[in-house]
């Protein structure tokens, strides 16, 4: 980026009273600990405030990227060459809309932790969202990707969402037309979308039994994944008819370690960083891995990671 469009955006966020910050390192934003610094790092708190910084960053010609608890993204070691966008602050709610049939509408900003929403679910005696209590991302990031785990997924509780289209107009759509699927909705073929909030429609149930259900998932996860290590969560895609983390145990590749990268020992599914693993690491680890599995067993892995350059 140009060193006088840095300055003239600078200025007008300064005078705008917009939060933002510069040549702020991205690895203490990712759940991989991986990145070189963005060139401007912004941290809206309202939605005004997130549609001026999008304006101020399209006029200056400066390149944007959303970022949420930043758990699926892997930033390139040279960081990010325009404004990453935190939504975090977008956190308010849960609000809770009780039904005519009994269930319950639950609406919360994008910012707000899926770990958030589970706890507030579960405290109000509704079902339907425990499986979602241990992913380590946002609402947002979780409706972007159609997050799942455990047999569920978003897109069986998801009601609606709300966001800023292309125009940065304030839409809403109801789930089904979001094109919800195995790691994808219908933001991942617009990334200039942007999720502001999200609504859930959860069924009474009981508030020990939601507890119990929550606490055996999350056991489950911590006896089976590398939780104390840096990582991205799963790595590659589910294929069709298999299972990613068995495809790579199979072909030898427990351990296959680039740099400081390293498929984990205890969950081949998972990359981790070792120590000092950089961004050229796990792409180049996930690479060889990719080839080794589709020369030994015909399928063909796709990175479920978001490489950002």
């Amino acid at each position: 980026m140009q060193q006088q469009t840095i300055e003239t955006l600078r200025q007008a966020l300064q005078e705008s009273a917009l939060p933002f910050a510069q040549q702020e390192p991205l690895a203490s934003h990712t759940t991989f600990q991986i990145g070189g610094p963005a060139v401007f790092w912004c941290t809206p708190k309202t939605v005004d405030q997130l549609r001026r910084t999008l304006v101020l960053c399209r006029e200056n010609g400066v390149r944007t990227y959303l970022l949420g608890n930043g758990s699926n993204t892997l930033f390139a070691d040279e960081g990010y060459d325009g404004a990453v966008i935190d939504l975090r602050g977008l956190n308010f709610g849960p609000t809770a809309e009780p039904q005519p049939d009994g269930s319950t509408r639950l609406t919360a900003g994008a910012g707000l932790t899926l770990g958030r929403l589970c706890a507030v679910a579960q405290q109000q005696s509704l079902a339907g969202l425990a499986f979602a209590c241990g992913i380590p991302g946002t609402i947002g990031g979780a409706v972007y990707m159609n997050a799942g785990a455990y047999g569920g997924e978003m897109k069986d509780v998801l009601e609606s969402v709300t966001f800023l289209d292309s125009d940065l107009t304030e839409r809403t759509l109801p789930a089904a037309e979001l094109a919800l699927g195995y790691r994808t909705s219908l933001f991942e073929q617009h990334p200039d979308w942007c999720v502001l909030s999200a609504t859930v429609r959860l069924q009474p149930g009981d508030s020990a039994a939601i507890l119990a259900e929550m606490q055996d998932y999350l056991q489950r996860r911590k006896d089976k994944q590398p939780l104390e290590w840096p990582s991205a969560g799963s790595t590659f895609k589910r294929p069709q008819g298999a299972f990613a983390g068995k495809l790579i145990e199979d072909c030898g590749l427990r351990g296959f370690t680039v740099g400081g990268a390293q498929i984990s020992e205890k969950h081949c599914g998972f990359v981790i960083n070792r120590g000092g693993a950089t961004c050229a690491d796990v792409v180049s680890l996930t690479n060889q891995v990719k080839a080794i599995v589709l020369q030994k067993t015909g399928y063909t892995l796709e990175r479920e990671i978001r490489v950002v350059k």
